[in-house]
């Protein structure tokens, strides 16, 4: 039988050997380079922007400085009547470069599904629309699809800080800012570790145009199904990456200065409902990549290990809790200085663990350090979060964006009867889509 020293010691290495690897993997990580005569150029790349909104401010400061990267065109995939006043704004701008095409219902799969056959290039590059590109982006975003082993390729993300904020506004805005330098640093360091990461993010993301218009890809896309009981029509960019890593395509993510795409974030108590969502979003796919496909077990093992199965496994307050009991039994025959300077040693370690892998941040932003007690108390009530998100898997809603949630229910909807009993044969408990 196991000692408490002994379950400690081995608690302790499973929640802090990640950290130690992965630092090294971050400080290793190179991207990769851009070559001296590429094959591939700005002309070979078509930019789709989902959005629920034809005008707009945000959005077409999205679209200059996307236009500031010269790619072959833009096709804007709005919703409804806000492609007149898309296509108003097109004409009074004079942007050549720009097509507007619509849906009836808000979806962004929809939305992309609508485009892909529009793309007359061999890129495509998925944006968001409140997204600010680098006018040296696409050359980095290339380089790895010189190679066609590779499939897709995601980039670096910074928050875009807000001007003269007031004091909730830096809170929240620094929370949202850690949850992506948080995200750059786990990518980076299982791309140079074993190649992998749970997800190319949607915020901006670059395709082979062939793989996106395969017909059993299309086909997985628009009749992805949650639990064998819906058909899921969110998480589009967690698909998509599982589909790549399934289907043999090997991954990039380039992260350098010269290729970080800033974005925005709620700064505001609704970025607690984007956590919520992203949460709901990691434990479906992260599920159906572990004990679905389960290929990243023998091609992701480190990736596995240090991203996938936290969303199992990873509750900061029970682990901090349980390693503080466990070592207090250990030391309870020790003399009450060495006990004491032990747990004082445990806390510090505790406490750095926090804040090692965000050092990028607090190097930009020294005066944000002030606030590293708002992030660990957040580190802690976030499993509550996923804790709920968890509990509530078929929900989809966004509840943070004005317009998104007009047509929720079509994000996931209850399958027929029939289907539901020819997909619950032998794998109930998965997604099922065609590969």
């Amino acid at each position: 039988m196991f000692s408490c020293h002994h379950v400690f010691i081995t608690l302790f290495l499973y929640r802090y050997l990640r950290l130690a690897v992965n630092l090294l993997g971050f400080c290793m990580h190179r991207p990769i380079p851009i070559p001296g005569s590429p094959r591939l150029t700005s002309q070979n790349v078509t930019v789709v922007i989902p959005s629920l909104h034809g005008d707009g401010g945000e959005l077409w400061d999205t679209i200059r400085s996307i236009l500031a990267t010269e790619p072959y065109e833009i096709i804007l995939v709005t919703v409804g009547a806000q492609e007149r006043h898309a296509k108003h704004v097109v004409k009074e701008l004079n942007l050549s470069k720009v097509r507007i095409y619509s849906v009836s219902q808000p979806n962004k799969r929809r939305q992309m599904v609508r485009a892909i056959p529009e793309v007359q290039t061999d890129i495509t590059i998925f944006a968001d629309d409140d997204v600010t590109w680098p006018s040296t982006l696409l050359p980095w975003m290339l380089a790895p699809l010189e190679d066609k082993r590779y499939g897709g390729v995601g980039t670096n993300q910074r928050l875009r800080r807000a001007e003269s904020p007031n004091l909730q506004q830096r809170v929240w805005g620094y929370l949202g800012a850690l949850y992506l330098e948080r995200r750059n640093f786990d990518c980076a360091s299982c791309m140079f570790i074993d190649g992998g990461l749970p997800c190319l993010s949607g915020r901006t993301v670059a395709y082979r145009t062939s793989i996106l218009r395969d017909p059993a890809f299309t086909y997985g896309f628009t009749h992805e199904e949650w639990l064998g009981q819906y058909q899921l029509n969110a998480d589009d960019d967690n698909f998509i990456t599982r589909w790549l890593i399934t289907h043999g395509q090997k991954i990039s993510y380039q992260h350098h200065k010269q290729a970080e795409v800033l974005t925005t974030l709620e700064d505001n108590p609704k970025f607690l409902k984007q956590c919520l969502r992203w949460s709901r979003s990691n434990w479906r796919s992260n599920i159906t990549s572990m004990f679905c496909d389960r290929y990243i077990w023998t091609h992701q093992p480190w990736s596995t290990y240090a991203v996938y199965l936290t969303t199992v496994s990873h509750w900061a307050f029970i682990w901090d809790l349980l390693l503080i009991y466990l070592y207090l039994d250990v030391a309870r025959s020790w003399q009450s200085d060495s006990r004491d300077l032990g747990l004082a040693m445990l806390a510090g370690w505790m406490v750095s663990s926090k804040f090692l892998k965000l050092l990028g941040h607090y190097i930009r932003y020294p005066g944000d350090f002030l606030l590293l007690p708002v992030s660990i108390v957040f580190g802690y009530f976030h499993g509550f979060i996923k804790g709920y998100a968890m509990l509530s898997l078929n929900v989809t809603a966004w509840g943070s964006r004005e317009g998104a949630d007009d047509d929720d229910a079509y994000r996931m909807i209850r399958v027929s009867q029939k289907h539901q009993e020819a997909t619950d044969f032998g794998n109930s408990a998965c997604y099922a889509y065609t590969q």
